[in-house]
Parts: structure tokens; C-alpha cells; sequence
């Protein structure tokens, strides 16, 4: 399976943090699946650590790195996902979020997300969350 992970389980699974759903850990740690990111996860990262956010305290650069050394595969935005922005429902207004759930649908990848409102869309979405206490 060709999984592209959000920005949140990206970063926790970088980080190796206890964030990470332990569903999504098996499938990312899983050997006959390919994990990918997106360029729009990158550009969310560097925009939000520009401002400071405690959440995202990861240098853009290094992270980048690491991933690629890692076999994560880079998914750049193209027209054509840009384009499929366009009829996807009005269920979320973050625009990275958008445009990874386009490239999911356009390039056949299962977007991989914590995110219960973007879990709502359709299409090759898989929701996973951490177990509350």
C-alpha cells in the first residue's frame, strides 16, 4: 500500500514521539507498505515554525533530509492536484490539508490522517487516532 501520511502523524513518526497512533506506527513501520509526504506538508511545517508554534519546532531542512534518508518518498504538487482541489467537498478549509487529500485521490494513495474532519472525506482516507485515557 502507497501511504501519505498529514503533517501531524509525519512529524510524530519522525520524532519517534508516543503521539503516534500505534495503528499508524504498524503501518508506517510496515515493509510492503511505501510511505510518502507531501511538499505541502513541508510548506505547512516551514510556515508554522517561522511563526513559533510549539507544535512545530522540527527544522524543515533536517526533517526533509531524514525522510528521504529514510525512504519516505516526496510527493510534489502538481497542476493536476491542484485542479482536484476543486471538487472535493467543503468539509475542511485548511488548504494542506486539501491538497493532500487531492493528491491521495490523483495518485492513489491511502492519505494516512490523525485528523477526524479530514478522516470525513471520501475517498482512500484512513483515520487514526490515539486511545484516549
Amino acid at each position: 500500500m502507497h501511504l501519505l501520511l498529514d503533517t501531524h502523524l509525519l512529524l510524530w513518526a519522525a520524532a519517534d514521539s508516543p503521539k503516534l497512533p500505534a495503528r499508524a506506527r504498524d503501518l508506517i513501520q510496515d515493509p510492503g507498505n511505501a510511505i510518502a509526504f507531501s511538499a505541502a506538508s513541508l510548506w505547512e511545517i516551514v510556515i508554522k515554525h517561522g511563526l513559533g508554534r510549539s507544535d512545530f519546532v522540527v527544522e524543515p531542512h533536517v526533517l526533509r533530509r531524514e525522510l528521504l534518508e529514510h525512504g519516505y518518498e516526496e510527493l510534489a504538487i502538481t497542476g493536476q492536484h491542484t485542479l482536484a482541489v476543486t471538487h472535493l467537498p467543503d468539509i475542511h478549509k485548511d488548504p494542506f490539508d486539501r491538497i493532500r487529500v487531492a493528491q491521495a485521490e490523483t495518485e492513489g494513495y491511502t492519505l494516512l490522517t490523525s485528523d477526524a474532519q479530514v478522516g470525513r472525506y471520501p475517498g482512500p482516507i484512513q483515520l487514526v487516532q490515539r486511545k484516549t485515557d
